[in-house]
């Protein structure tokens, strides 16, 4: 278990969990930290550790490039996601693609996930012990990824990444960081958000841009 999952799940007074042994051999069950992608889709694909798991269709694990320099971290699937097991799809996934493009990336070149594997019913925001239980998986994807840059879309995945309660228009526009060791983080806002405030287009622009130099810099 790493650090930062403790310091989640103490925050959210959250018992920290151990992984048990099987009681029919001798064969211990995997730690997260030991798992390639093959297997950690597997795991997330039969997880059951909250309550989200009685209602899904199937899980959203992630899509893209497994060697990409930027992770595009989005809130949670929505009613589209759960039914084709793939994250930002509908509107908000092509104005994502459109804001890729801007910055000469295809979704094919990032790598996409969310905070969370499992659609929220009604599509509400999702409960902090249902994002600490997420939380293991989504390290584990960073960690086989290494990205240069974060991009997190969305209020939720930005407080929930950073750890703060600040609003999104706070933490957008500047440079922050994510772990350790520290991936640099952007934040900014989500594509759905935009679709209903196209005013904010001209900002998410600005963190596009940010996002570019980043990863120019990193090459």
């Amino acid at each position: 278990m790493t650090a930062l999952r403790e310091q989640y799940l103490a925050a959210m007074g959250i018992p920290v969990w151990q992984l048990r042994s099987r009681s029919d051999d001798d064969h211990p069950v995997s730690p997260i930290d030991d798992l390639d992608w093959q297997a950690l889709r597997e795991r997330v694909s039969g997880c059951r550790l909250c309550g989200l798991h009685g209602g899904r269709t199937q899980t959203v694990f992630g899509v893209g490039d497994p060697d990409a320099d930027l992770l595009i971290v989005g809130e949670a699937p929505g009613a589209e996601e759960d039914r084709r097991g793939e994250p930002f799809v509908g509107r908000a996934g092509q104005l994502l693609d459109a804001m890729l493009d801007a910055i000469d990336l295809t979704r094919g070149q990032v790598y996409i996930a969310n905070i969370l594997k499992c659609r929220p019913p009604n599509n509400r925001d999702p409960q902090r012990e249902e994002s600490g239980a997420c939380t293991p998986y989504l390290e584990r994807q960073i960690a086989l990824l290494q990205p240069k840059v974060i991009l997190a879309l969305g209020r939720i995945a930005a407080q929930w990444l950073l750890q703060s309660d600040s609003p999104i228009g706070r933490l957008r526009g500047r440079e922050l960081s994510f772990g350790k060791p520290a991936v640099p983080l952007i934040a900014s806002y989500h594509p759905a958000y935009l679709l209903r405030s196209p005013a904010a287009k001209a900002k998410s622009w600005e963190d596009l841009r940010l996002v570019r130099q980043i990863l120019r810099a990193a090459s």
